[in-house]
């Protein structure tokens, strides 16, 4: 029996070249409260159909891979709470297992790449931890991102990490970021990181010459970031996010939080001192990132 399972409707657009775009699944089993996170996640979908291409979320069911879910799979992504949270690393003991999971932006490029898919639409990435200096934790994201190629749409990385010290980890492993439509890298929940992008790109064609470009080259296999900032109107509050962050920095230290715990931490404080503001900018942030996916999928 084959490990991985593509769906018949993925199947058929790969083999027809039309265009698809990966979805990654850790948003429906952890990233959005129930019931809310399979809403998200139709109107997800339903955003990719609308502007012109298929829709692929990934996930790992009963030691499966299966690329493009039906809505009884979605259903059950959403809704067990024995799902896992799988990175890139996790793929392989999942499948010895048969257990199920969530794939994290990792194993969704990854497993996109594999599949044939060209485009992945997410959030906010990994990046590099907040006092990297003293615990050296950084995302798997950034590594895979190094190694896979693929076009990632995505809000920028999560405000809650060291977004400068992302930055020059992803120039150190050759990773080219664009910026759509905008000269600063963006911040996930917040418009803007303050960081500055080299390049922008002000179109789906644009960034679908920037693609063509890198494959004419036969540069190393490496992901394209296309960041894209959620709208000024929808972003999180600034100043209350700076304030929010810290505070949560600070109770991290007084409660002895280290390592991977700070950021699931560190974004369960935003989204709760926040009143929910965090999460809504995130889903604003992703239901952009699906459109300009599909539209980046069709001008290729």
């Amino acid at each position: 029996m084959p490990l991985t399972e593509v769906s018949e409707e993925v199947r058929e657009a790969l083999a027809a070249h039309r265009p698809v775009v990966a979805l990654e699944s850790t948003i429906i089993a952890h990233g959005l409260p129930r019931p809310r996170n399979l809403a998200v996640t139709m109107e997800l979908e339903g955003c990719v159909r609308s502007h012109g291409a298929v829709p692929a979320t990934i996930a790992v069911l009963d030691g499966r891979v299966r690329v493009g879910l039906e809505r009884r799979q979605l259903e059950r992504v959403a809704r067990d709470p024995e799902v896992r949270k799988l990175g890139r690393r996790d793929l392989a003991p999942a499948l010895a297992r048969r257990a199920s999971g969530a794939t994290t932006v990792s194993a969704t490029a990854f497993l996109a790449a594999r599949a044939g898919i060209g485009v992945l639409a997410t959030g906010g990435l990994g990046g590099v931890h907040r006092e990297w200096t003293r615990e050296q934790d950084e995302s798997a994201d950034l590594r895979t991102l190094a190694e896979t190629g693929i076009a990632v749409v995505c809000a920028g990385v999560k405000s809650v990490l060291d977004v400068p010290a992302t930055l020059q980890r992803l120039e150190t492993l050759g990773v080219t970021v664009l910026g759509y439509r905008t000269d600063r890298f963006p911040g996930f929940c917040l418009s803007s990181s303050g960081e500055p992008v080299d390049w922008t790109a002000h179109s789906p064609e644009e960034v679908a010459e920037v693609v063509r470009a890198r494959r004419a080259l036969g540069a190393p296999e490496s992901a394209l970031i296309v960041a894209q900032p959620v709208p000024e109107s929808e972003q999180l509050d600034p100043e209350l996010h700076d304030r929010v962050v810290g505070e949560a920095l600070d109770e991290c230290r007084e409660r002895g939080i280290r390592g991977q715990a700070v950021t699931p931490f560190l974004l369960d404080s935003l989204a709760r001192r926040t009143g929910g503001a965090s999460l809504e900018a995130n889903v604003a942030a992703v239901r952009g990132n699906a459109r300009l996916a599909a539209q980046v999928a069709a001008a290729l």
